[in-house]
């Protein structure tokens, strides 16, 4: 790679590199451009063996865009900027336990979201990530021709508000009081990434309800079979967490899902997101 040290490694056939040779607090800007090149092949980038403070966090974000700032999740600090993500022993759901991708009801979703590992687990407490570009191109090619403008209804009001409240598998610490509001966009079902050009399905389990036109009983069947298809093993790959990794994905073009397997184990995590575009 050019101007720096790093090596990038493919964890999977679809999706997923590891990196090595870069301090992500000190990183130069031949680091960061080749950083942003993997993470676009790859669609997520992962880092070992890293020391990262809150504010060291936000600084490598920056280097990327903007810090996007969650408009319902309530982190555990008065720094609106970072979200501490934490699964204490005895809780039976954790953040993020279906396939998602991040506060897609939003008109412009995040570009992606940098997590660092501050206790992690002995076991367990792995993330998955899939390809939403290879699940595009592996559709046939006249499914490929039904979802072309079509636009897909996305909703926080599974995750936030009172419906989410009465959501027993929901463990995130979201607004729930009177002044909540629904939030609502249409995007395209099929997005084209404005970096690499590649197609990719845009749908997800938390926050996609519905077609465009169409009532939610009518798109259960064909969102059900994108959802289920957008996860399939051979767009997948899982990483494994140790004490001082990150994972750096692109919200666009990859979904993810938190395993709830720790057991007794304690684990937190912190997470700065980064401002993304309107869909298209």
């Amino acid at each position: 790679m050019r101007n720096s040290r790093i090596t990038v490694r493919k964890v999977s056939g679809a999706v997923g590199a590891e990196i090595d040779g870069v301090d992500l607090a000190e990183a130069s800007d031949g680091e960061i451009a080749d950083i942003r090149a993997a993470l676009n092949a790859h669609g997520v980038v992962f880092f070992h063996n890293q020391r990262l403070n809150a504010e060291q966090q936000k600084a490598l974000a920056r280097r990327f865009g903007e810090i996007f700032v969650h408009p319902n999740f309530r982190g555990s600090g008065a720094d609106p900027e970072v979200v501490t993500i934490r699964r204490e022993p005895g809780d039976t759901s954790v953040v993020g336990e279906e396939w998602h991708a991040d506060t897609t009801m939003c008109p412009a979703p995040p570009m992606g979201a940098i997590l660092y590992g501050i206790e992690v687990p002995e076991w367990g407490g792995d993330t998955l990530f899939a390809s939403q570009a290879a699940a595009y191109e592996a559709l046939s090619p006249g499914m490929k021709r039904m979802l072309e403008g079509l636009r897909a209804v996305h909703s926080d009001r599974r995750v936030a508000g009172p419906q989410a409240g009465m959501n027993a598998r929901r463990a995130t610490k979201v607004r729930e009081d009177e002044e909540w509001r629904e939030t609502i966009s249409l995007h395209p079902v099929v997005r084209t990434h404005p970096e690499t050009g590649r197609k990719m399905l845009f749908v997800n389990h938390s926050y996609t309800v519905g077609f465009e036109g169409m009532t939610e009983a009518e798109s259960r069947p064909l969102l059900h079979y994108l959802l289920e298809h957008g996860h399939r093993p051979e767009f997948t790959c899982r990483f494994q967490w140790r004490s001082g990794s990150v994972a750096f994905w692109d919200n666009r073009a990859v979904k993810h899902i938190a395993l709830n397997d720790t057991g007794p184990q304690r684990r937190v995590m912190r997470r700065v997101q980064i401002a993304g575009d309107v869909p298209v």
